[in-house]
């Protein structure tokens, strides 16, 4: 009966204190459910991805002299198994096409048997481009060097001087070649660098008819259910399994290629990335929250001792009033869960596109379940523990009066503790940041995936020492109340400074702390926001490396299209400019590299090129090197550290003379290092002037033309440029490379997951400035009160208000900055792994950030007004209702 009485005063007379603890629990409940949301969707989605983006599951190829039927049966009863086809591989010595009046011929080549119904078995391996999809069908790489067409007849060559012809029915493509043509078995680094260049798929009757005699190797071809384990690391390790399973299974008479393993491998490192997210992200916000409540409960603490001191008056014990503060923190808590939920389901499904709190039901409990508790503690922390110190440690009369040296520093800042952690943070940093360092280890085919927990010491360390030493800060400047907090009042509180200064200083405790929150919640939004700027400004610099341009022009290897045809490219409407780009390989030792031939004039401005993607100068300065001596090159950082260059130094390449298909040297002389380069791979190349490349090798062919749009969008320019080259070359935009270049966790819900932290933090940040402060001046309306009562006029008063409210916008304002500053920094090296390339810089979001601060200030000013609103009332009334 006591506790409901308790309660229907509270209710009555503190209802802004329990809806102000309410709020604060229900932004902490929501953020964490939120994130929840996001991590077991996310990952669930990773796992469908991966295993989508793979059309042949498992390549199992027959050992020689086993029987390919006995391999075939083996695999379609394997547990799993949903489909299975066998295929044949053959070799050709090349092939010869006639067309036009001219004979073409290629190189060596591949020649695959395909089963009836293969396309519609594994409809994402072969792709038609023209013609039927039904008979003899050529790669599209090969019709481009044969000249061919559907309707074409083309000659394979076979041992002993025979040929087969066959007439060409369609050109295809082929989307998985690098996995088609995978030597199974063998280890990642001994597979092939490239697939074949000529490739014939034949029905397979026509494959044996034309095979006879020819040595075939047989792979079974296999989907698998894809009904897996929503976590990758989990779906992995069932797949890998299987796979060994059949291994053994077979006995030698087959190795299995295990495709759909290989894609969940990947996917592993990227799940375990979004929980880390979930760690820096989700877990200190939720920890902020909590520190608002605290605060704005702490705020009535003086409240709830004389009210406390009221009840033992009356005969109350200490078990009494801990069960009617914990009724209080039960009410403000479950009040903040409902809340919290039911924000967390809208945001979800405005979001990440479903209202549930995880990926199944017993996700979906289990997150839901935490993050009620986290709230009910969030409030019981705010509420329950402050109130049981109180009843344990003050008499009656200590209730209403505190005891002891006022001015004593709390034990954290006698000991140090702020400048130990910060220190700490820096030294873990400065490890992270040495060569060699990774969060994130995924062992590609080992099931077990590790993470360097030593790192996360450095942010979480760095948040630690950073709250605790902008709190020293403030409260060592409030507590000397001397001449500069004097002065700095001066332009508000005019010949009141000193007073306003010495009120200050009693309340330095309050103020600090709630300089503290500002400066926090500001960091925490701040650095959210750089790091969200940081990644959407590398997945644009990924997606542009990964496709050289708006849209790019890939001519097939041995197409002699020369620089002249970028004049017809740029007749294409939406079109800016044309940049040719050279491709070659050269051999640097006995390693194959990629050579890219460059227009050193032209080529910064039409690949966009930036600094941080070279090493010994400036994007300029490099390419003004290439342009003053011709042959100069541009190579790795591996190159640099395997051959021990030093700048001027030799470099014998041998590079293919197009003209005769030999090999021979060419002299360069090393001139600085590439890291990145628009469509290089992301291991080892060289960039060289075009004209010298052109001269070593006999031919000026481009293998690229970079196109940049005016405006219009790339993928409206693509399909205008797919109609000028038609199926002689391939044609992509930066559009579509947006959506598949990176890793999974730039593919699934990263963007949705910043927006919501965002909000979040901009929420936080808000009630920090505007929230905590009003709740303090509102448990001070008494003081203000009867200085209004003995005469202080509406001015004095705002002095005081005005005075506190600009100390801890400008101090909580300047602090939060320097540490989101910090913090961001700290973040984007330590999750490095998440961005591809590293970025060289912080991206700044000023727009967001203006924001932020407006709103704050906008709260400032409205716990300010409303204060003094409230005090325009009589002073006999305000006193009445207090």
């Amino acid at each position: 009966m006591v506790t409901l009485t308790w309660l229907r005063g509270l209710l009555a007379r503190r209802r802004a204190r329990l809806v102000a603890t309410a709020v604060g629990v229900a932004v902490g409940v929501a953020l964490l459910a939120s994130v929840g949301t996001f991590l077991s969707s996310t990952t669930s989605k990773m796992t469908q991805r991966a295993t989508g983006r793979v059309p042949v599951d498992w390549q199992v190829e027959a050992a020689n002299g086993a029987s390919p039927a006995a391999v075939l049966a083996k695999v379609r009863t394997q547990p799993g198994v949903q489909r299975a086809l066998a295929v044949g591989f053959a070799n050709t010595s090349g092939l010869r096409a006639t067309s036009g009046g001219s004979t073409q011929t290629t190189g060596p080549g591949k020649v695959l048997g395909l089963p009836l119904g293969y396309a519609r078995a594994f409809p994402g391996e072969v792709r038609v481009l023209a013609g039927s999809g039904s008979g003899a069908l050529l790669a599209q790489q090969t019709a481009a060097n044969l000249h061919a067409k559907p309707n074409d007849t083309v000659r394979i060559a076979l041992p002993g001087g025979r040929s087969a012809a066959v007439r060409i029915a369609g050109v295809v493509d082929l989307p998985a070649a690098d996995s088609l043509f995978q030597q199974v078995g063998a280890p990642v680094g001994a597979q092939p660098q490239a697939p074949p260049d000529n490739v014939v798929l034949l029905p397979r009757r026509s494959f044996e008819a034309a095979m006879r005699g020819v040595p075939v190797t047989t792979q079974v071809h296999a989907a698998l259910s894809h009904r897996l384990p929503g976590s990758p690391s989990a779906a992995f390790a069932r797949v890998s399994g299987n796979a060994r399973n059949l291994e053994t299974r077979l006995a030698g008479a087959g190795l299995v290629g295990d495709n759909l393993g290989s894609a969940l491998d990947k996917a592993r490192g990227d799940a375990l990335y979004a929980q880390l997210l979930f760690l820096f992200l989700g877990v200190p916000g939720a920890v902020l929250a909590g520190l608002v409540t605290a605060s704005i409960a702490s705020a009535g603490a003086d409240r709830r001792r004389l009210d406390f001191a009221l009840l033992r008056t009356r005969g109350a014990s200490t078990g009494r009033l801990l069960r009617l503060s914990l009724a209080e923190s039960a009410l403000a808590g479950a009040g903040g869960i409902a809340i919290g939920l039911a924000a967390a389901l809208a945001i979800g499904a405005a979001a990440f596109g479903t209202a549930s709190f995880g990926a199944g039901p017993v996700a979906a409990l289990a997150w839901a379940g935490g993050s009620a508790l986290a709230g009910l503690a969030i409030s019981g922390a705010a509420i329950v523990l402050p109130a049981w110190r109180d009843a344990r440690s003050l008499t009656v009369a200590g209730q209403r009066r505190q005891l002891g040296r006022s001015d004593r520093q709390p034990w954290w800042a006698r000991y140090g503790l702020d400048f130990i952690a910060l220190a700490a943070a820096a030294l873990v940093y400065w490890q992270a940041s040495r060569n060699g360092y990774q969060l994130v280890l995924a062992p590609e085919g080992v099931p077990q995936v590790s993470v360097n927990w030593y790192a996360l010491l450095a942010p979480v360390l760095a948040w630690v020492g950073a709250g605790l030493l902008i709190y020293r800060l403030a409260e060592r400047s409030l507590a000397r109340r001397g001449r500069q907090l004097t002065r700095a009042m001066r332009p508000i509180a005019g010949e009141l400074s000193p007073v306003v200064a010495a009120s200050m200083g009693r309340q330095r405790r309050l103020l600090a702390r709630t300089v503290a929150l500002v400066a926090l919640t500001g960091a925490f939004a701040g650095s959210t926001a750089i790091f969200n700027s940081t990644y959407q400004q590398q997945a644009e610099v990924d997606a542009r490396l990964t496709n050289g341009a708006d849209v790019t022009v890939n001519e097939s290897p041995g197409a002699a299209v020369g620089p002249s045809a970028a004049a017809r490219l740029a007749q294409a409407r939406g079109v800016r400019s044309v940049e040719p780009l050279q491709h070659r390989f050269a051999y640097v030792g006995a390693d194959l590299q990629d050579l890219y031939g460059v227009r050193p004039g032209t080529i910064g401005a039409a690949g966009k090129l930036q600094d941080a993607w070279f090493a010994g100068g400036s994007a300029k300065g490099l390419m003004a090197r290439l342009a003053s001596r011709p042959d100069s090159v541009l190579v790795s950082a591996e190159t640099v550290r395997d051959f021990q260059l030093h700048p001027g130094d030799l470099l014998r390449l041998r590079l293919q003379d197009l003209r005769t298909k030999r090999f021979h040297v060419v002299p360069f002389h090393y001139a600085g290092v590439a890291k990145e380069f628009p469509t290089a791979p992301t291991d080892s190349f060289l960039v060289a002037n075009a004209r010298y490349v052109a001269r070593a090798t006999g031919s000026a062919a481009v293998g690229s033309f970079l196109v940049q749009t005016d405006g219009t969008s790339p993928a409206r320019v693509a399909a205008r440029v797919r109609s000028l080259v038609g199926t002689t070359a391939q044609v992509t935009d930066i559009d579509h490379q947006r959506k598949i270049v990176g890793s999974n966790l730039t593919a699934v819900e990263l963007g949705g997951l910043t927006k919501v932290e965002l909000g979040f933090a901009l929420a936080l940040a808000v009630a920090a400035a505007g929230l905590a402060l009003g709740m303090g001046f509102a448990e001070r309306r008494r003081t203000f009160a009867l200085a209004a009562a003995l005469g202080a006029r509406p001015r004095q008063l705002g002095a005081f208000v005005w005075g506190e409210s600009a100390f801890v916008s400008v101090g909580g304002f300047a602090l939060g900055a320097l540490t989101a500053a910090a913090i961001a920094e700290l973040l984007v090296k330590v999750l490095t792994g998440v961005f591809d390339p590293p970025p060289s810089g912080l991206a700044v979001p000023w727009a967001y950030l203006g924001a932020l601060v407006a709103l704050s200030l906008a709260a400032v000013g409205a716990a300010g007004s409303v204060t003094l609103r409230r005090l325009r009332r009589p002073a006999i009334e305000e006193l009445r209702d207090l």
